[in-house]
């Protein structure tokens, strides 16, 4: 029997980064949000003394159940699509704050190019420079519409940084940069010999102790090294646990409920009444109903619950129509391996959004005339910290076990550096998120199938991008240097950085996405979907800091489609 509970004024469907910022904006201006999550709870305390590698990093403690819920995988639309069995390419979180809690805490924000990317390509270069195969499209939304969002978003993180060559803001940064390691010195000096011209990375892991515009304070980073893949003990990496869930649960007006998995969005009539979940330990069904349905889920997440419930109109990659499930994208590492016989570099120490980076290769920042590819990556050198299970690298050549690896691991442990470039992937007409057809999860909803593959320009991009990371790299004086040039396939079996975006895009009309610049559904518009599945194309960087930004945008636009209850434009 399904439990039917009293309305509210929104519920929201996942509770990270986006939900949480949600969550608290709305319930700060009185309305009652209720916030299901399908994990568990969780808080700072949690973390204590948690410094366990092959608890959090080898058995994915803070991540999703594969044999209960996972996703199905194929290159092509002739292939058959199999489950994705172990976390290799994506390690979907799961639990209150989601991945924001296991993130490393890197705060770029994408580019103007990012969101006219379409129109500014043709302009520059004309239309014959995008492929036909290559989906591009424009946001409609532009940076002068969202700075003030990016501004938000960093004021409320504590984000350390400071202000880039590129894109200068009209505002700083609220806390200094991180300190300056001598691997990031040496980046430093070296790269702008070259005529380029590097920054400290902008992070979520704070350079000092700081109070946000909320009243909330936290303290500095520690240098521990345990940001990926772990939650941060002392509560300094910015995360949804310590900045805006404890803003939402002060008001008084948010209730959450952990254990709580949305099956599907009830709507008639192009309006949504609520959702139907189930408690994972009890079995038991609800209905919660509400005037506004949030989703701000994972990518995936999202995907799978708009065509579970029809609403909108799945992408046909054949037809190019209908737009849920289209564009999916992601990044390719290109990078470029150092190892230095005779200096050490003390990489014991770190933090996962310690480096430095350049923006001389991303976006369109550079001429590509006579490429053949369009975008690039950001460039960066980070020290997160080396861990003793996850920091073995050796030079080509070392044996993968015996004593001549030990050796070599115990030598090189620390003298190494990485050079590394978040190439950013683009649309592509037969890159596309569909429902399964034959797997289903634990509650016998269809999986979520992806039907990915590397283009052409995704390879000419990755061959590039490895040049210039391995030019810097012999600029930096490395004694043996690995560099890989060549993609094969896309595989989910491979590591990637795990940025997956698209399949509920934004756009300015119908026709081509799924939500408005408001995050709000064409079709059901008291749907509302937040996160990097709105997303229209991959940048070059980290997805969380835009993302975070458009949630304080969808919640203006929610706010006021609770006052008038209409399409907002």
């Amino acid at each position: 029997m399904t439990m039917k509970l009293p309305k509210v004024d929104a519920v929201v469907v996942g509770v990270g980064w986006a939900g949480g910022i949600i969550s608290a904006e709305l319930t700060k201006k009185g309305f009652k949000v209720v916030g299901l999550e399908r994990g568990k709870e969780r808080k700072t305390s949690d973390f204590l003394t948690g410094h366990d590698e092959l608890k959090f990093v080898q058995r994915n403690e803070l991540m999703q159940d594969l044999s209960k819920d996972t996703l199905t995988f194929r290159n092509k639309d002739s292939e058959e699509a199999l489950p994705m069995r172990k976390m290799s390419a994506f390690t979907l979180g799961t639990g209150v704050g989601g991945a924001g809690v296991h993130w490393n805490g890197v705060t770029h924000l994408f580019l103007d190019y990012d969101f006219q990317i379409r129109t500014k390509t043709i302009e520059r270069y004309g239309e014959s420079k995008i492929p036909e195969d290559m989906t591009l499209q424009d946001w409609g939304i532009t940076e002068e519409i969202i700075d003030p969002y990016f501004q938000k978003f960093v004021m409320m993180a504590g984000t350390s940084g400071e202000q880039n060559h590129f894109r200068p803001r009209t505002w700083d940064y609220p806390n200094p940069p991180m300190m300056k390691t001598p691997k990031m010195k040496r980046f430093i000096k070296t790269t702008e010999k070259m005529g380029l011209h590097p920054f400290v990375s902008p992070s979520g892991n704070l350079s000092q102790a700081y109070e946000n515009p909320d009243g909330i304070k936290r303290g500095a980073c520690e240098y521990c090294s345990f940001c990926d893949h772990f939650g941060c003990e002392y509560g300094a990496k910015s995360d949804p646990l310590v900045t805006v869930l404890p803003v939402a649960h002060a008001t008084g007006n948010f209730e959450l409920r952990a254990h709580s998995n949305v099956l599907e969005v009830l709507h008639t009539n192009g309006k949504a009444s609520g959702v139907r979940y189930i408690n994972v330990q009890t079995g038991e069904e609800f209905i919660q109903e509400a005037e506004v349905v949030i989703l701000s889920a994972y990518t995936f997440t999202n995907t799978k619950l708009l065509l579970n419930s029809k609403v909108g109109k799945p992408y046909d990659p054949i037809t190019q129509t209908g737009a849920v499930g289209k564009n999916y994208a992601d990044h390719f590492l290109s990078m470029a391996f150092g190892f230095f016989d005779n200096e050490q570099f003390n990489d014991y120490a770190g933090a996962g959004a310690l480096g430095v980076s350049l923006d001389d290769y991303h976006g369109d920042y550079f001429d590509h005339t006579d490429l053949d590819f369009i975008h690039g990556g950001c460039i960066s050198l980070t020290q997160v910290g080396t861990r003793p299970i996850g920091s073995n690298l050796v030079p080509l050549g070392t044996p993968g076990w015996g004593k001549d690896f030990k050796k070599q691991s115990l030598h090189y442990f620390n003298r190494q550096m990485m050079v590394f470039s978040q190439t950013a992937m683009m649309p592509n007409r037969y890159n596309y998120l569909s429902l399964d057809p034959t797997y289903k999860d634990e509650f016998g909803m269809p999986l979520l199938r992806m039907t990915v593959n590397y283009a052409q320009t995704d390879h000419n991009a990755h061959k590039f991008m490895t040049q210039k990371c391995l030019e810097i790299m012999e600029n930096l004086g490395a004694d043996d240097i690995m560099a890989f040039d060549q993609m094969g396939d896309y595989n989910i079996g491979a590591f990637v950085p795990e940025h997956s975006i698209g399949g509920t895009i934004m756009g300015a009309v119908p026709e081509t996405s799924v939500v408005n610049n408001y995050s709000q559904v064409w079709d059901v518009n008291n749907v509302f979907v937040l996160g990097a599945s709105t997303f229209a194309n991959q940048s070059g960087v980290n997805p969380t800091g835009t993302l975070g930004a458009l949630a304080y945008r969808a919640a203006e636009g929610i706010e006021k489609y609770l006052k008038e209850g209409s399409l907002l434009v």
